[in-house]
Formats: C-alpha cells, sequence, structure tokens
C-alpha cells in the first residue's frame, strides 16, 4: 500500500527545499531522516524534552509535535543553520567557552530555545533565561553552566 505524498516547499537554513512527504510526517523526522540534519535531537516524542527544538520564522517550537506539512513556506532554522561560514555562533561558543555541555544531547535544543529568547530580548535578564529554557531538560550539568553561558553570550 502506497501512502498518498503532498508537495512541501519551505526554507530551511537559508536554503529553499522542495519535497513530497506523507501528511503524518513530524519535522524533527524531515529534519534529521530527510535533510540528513542531525543536530536536532528526537528524544521524548511528546514535546516534553525540548531536544526538538528548532526556530520557525525565529520562534522555538518543538519539531517532534509538528507535523512538516505545517510549515510549507515557512523559515525553519537548525542548529547547523546557526554558524556561518564555519564560525559558531556566539550563544554555540558561549557554551563552549563556558563548558555548558556535558553528553551534548540537550544542547542543540538548549541553544535553539536560548536564540528564539535572543530574538526577542537581546539582552535578557536571569529570570527570562531560565523561563526559555524551563522546556528544556539536562540531565547532566545543573544548569548552572547553561545559564552563565546564556549570560556570557548575552551580554552588554
Amino acid at each position: 500500500m502506497t501512502r498518498k505524498k503532498y508537495p512541501l516547499e519551505l526554507t530551511i537554513n537559508g536554503e529553499s527545499v522542495s519535497l513530497s512527504v506523507e501528511p503524518q510526517l513530524t519535522l524533527v523526522e524531515l529534519i534529521r531522516n530527510h535533510l540528513m540534519l542531525t543536530g536536532t535531537k528526537e528524544g521524548c516524542e511528546a514535546g516534553a524534552c525540548g531536544a526538538c527544538t528548532v526556530l520557525r520564522d525565529g520562534a522555538p517550537i518543538r519539531s517532534c509535535l509538528t507535523l512538516a506539512l505545517s510549515v510549507a513556506g515557512q523559515e525553519v532554522t537548525t542548529v547547523e543553520g546557526l554558524a556561518v561560514a564555519g564560525k559558531l555562533d556566539p550563544i554555540q561558543q558561549a557554551f563552549v567557552d563556558n563548558s555548558a555541555v556535558q553528553c551534548g544531547f540537550c544542547t542543540p535544543g538548549m541553544i535553539m530555545s536560548v536564540k528564539g529568547l535572543q530574538k526577542k530580548h537581546p539582552h535578557p535578564t536571569e529570570e527570562e533565561i531560565r523561563e526559555a529554557i524551563s522546556g528544556n531538560i539536562c540531565r547532566c550539568t545543573g544548569y548552572v553552566k547553561i545559564i552563565d553561558a546564556v549570560k556570557a553570550a548575552t551580554e552588554i
């Protein structure tokens, strides 16, 4: 039995993408399995852990809960799309510099949540940082170094 596929056009990390997808395909599956952008992690598949966070038109979303077809015509940014010409985004670099990475599984989702925050609040308070990452679960660092990294990356 062949399932019907539907055309999908969107922009991922600044590049236009056009393909056909099944209607039940999630955005995280599209990103990881079809586009081979494996920085976005697939964790709980229920929107609870935040590992699959990407930006849709600049706002953080859980890609495991988002159908790929629902982002037609929109701009999606994954963690791979933050680096420019091989140079890490300041938030990515701050995670490295502040030892905010342990196992690394949560890191892409954390970074994307913070990037979404930074678009709204370029110099967030610690309370705003904590709120922005409250939906991202880290089982290794205890969040202190993550918050320090975000503060370092967003200081005036």
